[in-house]
């Protein structure tokens, strides 16, 4: 893939992706910011569009104008997959889709994953519940293994065979980590991800609605339910960070901050879980800072 300089137009869809990413990304933005120009430039375009898709299923609009609007993106991608430039609207050039065109010409981009991620939104716009993990891990692949998948594309790796499955095993685990971390904020957006064989399993009630809209959680295996969807996540951890090794100094200090920063949520929100059911648990600017400056210096590695 060429390596020369960005086009006019790509250099301003660039800036407007890298501001979406630094403004947006609380925890990625730290670790994205540890690569050299191209790279962060292409991963911050497929940021980008990754947020808008989320933003899409996040948002207020009804359900059917969530789907038609993820169908459209899905459509916009397809285009770009093919090679087609992107269209220009009446107000002006999409700069997410510029940017990400750009981008796919620079690097290996299988743009085919944000086909996953767009399943994964809508089966959130659908309300869509997970009796058992396997069904929950397929969402995780969908939502977030594609985005170790596109990010992958970006980096390169030494043992791309090997690396693409790694990738989605890191996918997953950060993913486990944010539902561990947004049970709450979930529930009351009336989404309910963890297995619904796991909540039954220790006796716990989580379930959408009520008077207040807040849902109901409670059970006295809370606490306990926190934990072992944490331990499963560590697990999906180490496989996935294997990867690392695989990659250049940079991208793997990349991949092992954003990784670094959540392992070390997660650990806070296992040590003390009934914090996560108390408010949304995060780290302090600081503490991700050194995270990601481990990561630089080559310290993130599988161990626990």
């Amino acid at each position: 893939m060429t390596q020369t300089a960005a086009p006019a137009d790509a250099r301003a869809a660039y800036q407007h992706c890298e501001r979406i990413t630094r403004q947006q990304a609380k925890n990625f933005a730290y670790g994205i910011a540890l690569l050299p120009g191209a790279k962060r430039r292409a991963l911050s375009a497929v940021y980008a569009l990754a947020r808008r898709i989320d933003d899409i299923g996040d948002g207020t609009l009804p359900e059917a104008d969530k789907l038609a609007a993820l169908a459209r993106v899905r459509g916009e991608v397809t285009a770009l997959a093919a090679g087609e430039p992107p269209r220009s609207p009446a107000d002006g050039p999409d700069l997410v889709l510029v940017a990400l065109a750009d981008a796919a010409r620079r690097f290996p981009i299988p743009l085919g994953a944000f086909g996953e991620l767009i399943d994964g939104c809508e089966a959130d716009v659908l309300g869509t519940r997970y009796a058992t993990f396997g069904e929950l891990e397929h969402y995780c692949r969908c939502v977030a293994g594609s985005i170790g998948r596109l990010s992958l594309g970006i980096f390169g790796a030494a043992d791309a065979e090997r690396a693409e499955p790694l990738a989605d095993a890191l996918g997953v685990a950060l993913q486990l980590t944010n539902i561990v971390r947004d049970i709450r904020e979930d529930l009351r957006a009336g989404r309910v991800y963890l297995p619904a064989r796991d909540i039954e399993r220790f006796g716990c009630v989580i379930a959408p609605g009520g008077p207040d809209g807040a849902g109901e959680l409670s059970g006295a295996g809370l606490t306990e339910l926190i934990r072992f969807e944490a331990q499963r996540a560590r697990d999906w951890y180490e496989t996935g960070l294997q990867l690392l090794p695989l990659l250049d100094r940079r991208s793997a200090a990349c991949t092992g901050a954003m990784a670094g920063i959540y392992r070390r949520l997660l650990e806070h929100m296992s040590a003390a879980p009934g914090e996560v059911l108390a408010r949304r648990v995060s780290l302090s600017a600081g503490e991700k800072a050194l995270v990601a400056a481990a990561s630089l210096a080559g310290r993130t590695g599988s161990r626990r």
